[in-house]
This record gives C-alpha cells, structure tokens and sequence, in this order.
C-alpha cells in the first residue's frame, strides 16, 4: 500500500503536520504493512492506537496533505509488461457514467477523466491496461471500443517504455525539497 500526498496549490508548506502526523508519516514512507489491521500494526511501532492513526489519516487527507491511500502493485515483478494507457475521446455527457463501468473491468488498473487539450488532444478519458504482451493490451482495447460503441470517436494507446517510480509519500529533507509523491 501506498501513500500519495501534495500540498495543495494555494499551500507552500506542510507545517500543518504535527508531530504525530510526521511519525506516522515517516513510519509509513516505505508503505503500509500487508496485514489484517494496518492501523493498527503502524499504530503499535509508533505508539497510537490503530483508531488514532486512520483518524489522523482521514483528517490529512481531508485537508488536502494526503491525496488517497492505495495499493501501487508494481506491475512488471507481476509479469505484466505490456503497460498501455489507453485514451479515449467519448462523449462528455456520458464520461462519469462510462468511467464509473470501465473502472470495474478486469485488466483495468486506473480510469479517470482528464481536460482535453484541443485541438491537438481531444481525449478526456484514461484507463490503464495490463497485459502479459501487447497483443493482450489491444485485444482489451478492442473490447472496451466495441463496449463504447457511438461513446466514442477515438482513441489511442500509449505504452509504457519505462517505471518512473512506485514510491509513496516522503517528508522532504531540506529546506525548499518538494514533499510531493505519486
């Protein structure tokens, strides 16, 4: 699991952090623990009942300092090395809706709805697909096409070529350091 924070865009530091919010940001910079109760075992290394630490995290992300907490699977230790973010030009009247069912789909790792960049690029939905090889990757492409029928008038995919990260939230350690992480 996964931590994934940015201040927001009107706020340049993160001095709303106590030190209980940095302890248990530092206890959980390499990811939470895979066990039954999370809070719990994290709570337990930095003396906070398990309730106080998703209460803590439920209020970090309410103020905007956490964005979402997430498992981030890393994909290619998995055997899946065909990465392709498929994007999609379909009807603004329908995206919530179609992204809502596309997220459900099997092979579908993330789906979300981003500005189209008109005219140079006119699509507006995202959803990450996963195969063991492209041809895998384009026959569920495929399949999300035929689904979308008249939804949609384009799309394209976009394969990845490299890992970029799969870390969650640091504490920056100098001054003028960005906190952020994805």
């Amino acid at each position: 699991m996964s931590i994934s924070t940015c201040p927001s865009r009107d706020r340049d530091d993160i001095s709303v952090l106590d030190d209980g919010d940095r302890a248990l940001i530092e206890a959980t910079q390499a990811g939470l623990p895979l066990v039954a109760d999370p809070w719990a075992a994290v709570g337990a290394a930095i003396g906070m009942s398990g309730e106080e630490v998703l209460a803590r995290f439920q209020r970090l992300r309410l103020t905007g300092v956490v964005r979402r907490i997430a498992a981030v699977p890393n994909h290619y230790r998995l055997g899946y090395l065909a990465n392709g973010m498929t994007v999609w030009d379909v009807d603004d009247q329908r995206i919530d809706e179609l992204g809502r069912q596309l997220a459900d789909w099997p092979g579908v790792s993330h789906c979300y709805r981003r500005p189209r960049r008109l005219p140079d690029w006119p699509y507006n939905l995202f959803v990450m697909l996963h195969g063991h090889h492209r041809d895998e990757v384009e026959a569920q492409s495929e399949r999300l096409r035929e689904w979308l029928g008249d939804a949609c008038r384009d799309h394209r995919i976009l394969y990845s070529s490299r890992i970029l990260k799969k870390t969650g939230l640091r504490l920056a350690t100098a001054k003028g350091a960005s906190p952020c992480s994805e």
